[in-house]
């Protein structure tokens, strides 16, 4: 079996986990890629006991790669949709990071999940992406994202105006801060921090989500993922912010969004004792009263 592993820099106190998560998947006689940057840091922290395979990009990955090991948190999980891509690679997020709602295997239960792993006890948690379009295809070809797409104003200057059509029908022009657009899957991120809705994972929707309304009646609306949402934004300034999860990039008013379900889906690893209700309560703690 060849596993990739990816990660960005990693507290000290993570060292001694991730040492016996290579060790493990060494004396499991795993193939292991590993992701360039990423192989730099562990070189400088994590002995390893034989060469391995350097991942540089998207086409390493297709070759032939069973699995690949988030080793972060959410938003490092987050940054593999760019490596992974349609490749269909499926995705364990090893937490070592904060909540952790997509990367989700603690550091006591890294070892269970590899063995779990390894023999094939798991499912596809198949989870849908946005796309979006734009004349200057504004974020090449890494214009898609698993959470949300946010429309901002770029500092702390006025409300902006972005008005919102779904399937050439206005919705609303909001004034606010900015504007969601959000997945299943981030409608436990961003979108959640700003009133939105929890909606499940298959659900198959996306949730329209103001930044700070000055319209205290205006609320998150949820609509179909076979929709098509456009967005057009105003104000004093020349330039606004746009982000594909973590990913930003700037635009001005005459550049017009267009917001689809992508074609493609990631894949993420579901161990057999995982559900999406218990993980919620677990980050959420709704478990926490005496009560129960």
């Amino acid at each position: 079996m060849q596993i990739a592993l990816f990660g960005r820099s990693f507290n000290d106190f993570f060292s001694i986990n991730i040492q016996h998560l290579i060790a493990k998947l060494e004396g499991s006689n795993v193939d292991l890629l590993i992701y360039e940057p990423f192989y730099e840091v562990l070189k400088t922290k994590i002995k390893f006991s034989k060469k391995h395979h350097v991942l540089k990009d998207y086409h390493d990955l297709k070759k032939g790669c069973d699995c690949l090991f988030s080793l972060g948190g959410d938003g490092t999980l987050l940054d593999t949709i760019t490596l992974v891509r349609d490749s269909g690679v499926p995705v364990l997020g090893i937490n070592t990071g904060r909540l952790g709602f997509l990367a989700n295997v603690t550091k006591d239960e890294i070892e269970n999940a590899v063995d779990e792993v390894l023999k094939g006890h798991f499912t596809l948690d198949q989870r849908s992406l946005l796309r979006l379009e734009t004349e200057n295809q504004l974020f090449g070809k890494l214009n898609f994202a698993l959470n949300e797409l946010t429309v901002a104003k770029k500092d702390s200057s006025s409300l902006i105006s972005i008005s919102c059509f779904i399937n050439d029908e206005l919705l609303n022009s909001y004034w606010a801060d900015g504007l969601i657009v959000a997945t299943p899957t981030g409608s436990t991120a961003y979108s959640l921090s700003c009133g939105g809705p929890i909606i499940t994972p298959d659900s198959k929707n996306f949730i329209i989500n103001p930044i700070a309304s000055h319209n205290l009646t205006v609320r998150p609306v949820v609509i179909p993922d076979e929709n098509v949402i456009r967005l057009q934004v105003n104000g004093r300034e020349n330039s606004f912010l746009v982000s594909l999860d973590s990913r930003v990039e700037f635009i001005d008013n005459t550049i017009e969004l267009r917001i689809c379900k992508e074609q493609f889906k990631m894949n993420l690893v579901k161990l057999e004792n995982e559900n999406f209700f218990a993980t919620i309560r677990n980050k959420l703690m709704w478990g926490i009263d005496k009560r129960n």
